[in-house]
């Protein structure tokens, strides 16, 4: 069900763009977490059109969010409605933990036809991995695709996830996925728990900033799913339960956000998604973090000061 072609084609056009935001996001010294070598294809541009438009001002303002947080920052923006982004380490790869669950959500529904979310999966007490809020209370009765999904994007259920990975054919068919739809960089190697282990140099189950947003803008806005599936992913994610202090924090009263978080070792506190002010079109937004330490707490805060100075950037 996905535009495969077309996507394709897109892809092409915005790797011909960005090179700039990854190259002056790379350029600078990681801060705390030192930064995996990159040995895949560059990220691709954020938009075909528009060059980045992160202000000096700006660019301080998260340097400043690193210092003080003794963290790494990955943050990219587009506003689909003017064509403006803000970039910040773009081009650098970062862990990409549960926020990675809008992938597998994805691969399931380019895959399903409506029938098919409606097939209930067994699931077994060997299944049940430690986080499984949802799926725990299942053992024996199993769930449906469709509530599966929800599970695995609204509460981060792990065993949800694991479980709509090895129906689609396990991490390599949504690394498959992703390249069908021209991204050459995301990794897919491990399942939950393992995924997490997030060690720094470590690419594996890893992706850019840059091309996060090229795949979100892809699900999201654009055409990479069907309408019906576009329109129940979105919705599904507008009900995500574990980012209160992230993203949803950062953004003024009024907007609406469907996001999807991530939690992983060295710290990893990831938030990715769309927010939408009132009346306007939606930005695409991507805050990516890490630290230097294997026990080091996630810190939802740094999510929401960075997502607060795109908001300002961007003059929302």
């Amino acid at each position: 069900m996905t535009r495969r072609t077309a996507l394709a084609a897109v892809a092409v056009a915005v790797a011909l763009g960005l090179g700039l935001a990854g190259c002056q996001a790379t350029a600078r010294a990681p801060v705390g977490t030192a930064s995996a070598p990159t040995t895949r294809t560059s990220a691709p541009s954020v938009t075909p059109t528009a060059a980045p438009t992160t202000d000096a001002a700006t660019t301080r303002a998260l340097d400043a969010l690193e210092s003080d947080h003794d963290a790494r920052l990955g943050v990219v923006a587009i506003d689909t409605g003017t064509g403006a982004t803000v970039t910040h380490r773009a081009g650098e790869r970062f862990a990409f933990a549960s926020a990675a669950k809008v992938f597998i959500a994805a691969t399931v529904l380019a895959d399903a036809s409506g029938p098919d979310l409606d097939v209930v999966v067994p699931i077994t007490q060997g299944d049940v991995l430690a986080y499984a809020p949802v799926t725990s209370q299942h053992v024996g009765t199993g769930m449906t695709v469709r509530a599966l999904l929800d599970a695995m994007v609204r509460s981060s259920d792990n065993t949800a996830a694991n479980l709509l990975v090895a129906r689609v054919g396990g991490p390599a068919a949504v690394e498959r996925w992703l390249r069908g739809i021209g991204d050459d960089v995301t990794r897919v190697d491990r399942v939950e728990p393992d995924l997490n282990e997030a060690t720094p140099g470590d690419e594996r189950d890893t992706t850019t900033p840059a091309q996060f947003a090229v795949d979100l803008r892809a699900l999201l806005v654009g055409d990479a799913l069907d309408p019906a599936d576009r329109a129940l992913l979105v919705d599904t994610m507008r009900g995500t339960t574990t980012g209160a202090g992230t993203i949803r924090a950062g953004v003024p009263g009024g907007w609406t956000v469907a996001d999807k978080t991530g939690t992983a070792s060295y710290g990893v506190r990831n938030d990715v998604g769309l927010v939408t002010p009132p009346s306007d079109a939606p930005i695409v937004l991507v805050v990516m973090t890490g630290h230097a330490g294997a026990d080091a707490e996630p810190d939802d805060g740094l999510v929401a000061a960075a997502t607060r100075a795109v908001v300002h950037a961007l003059d929302r």
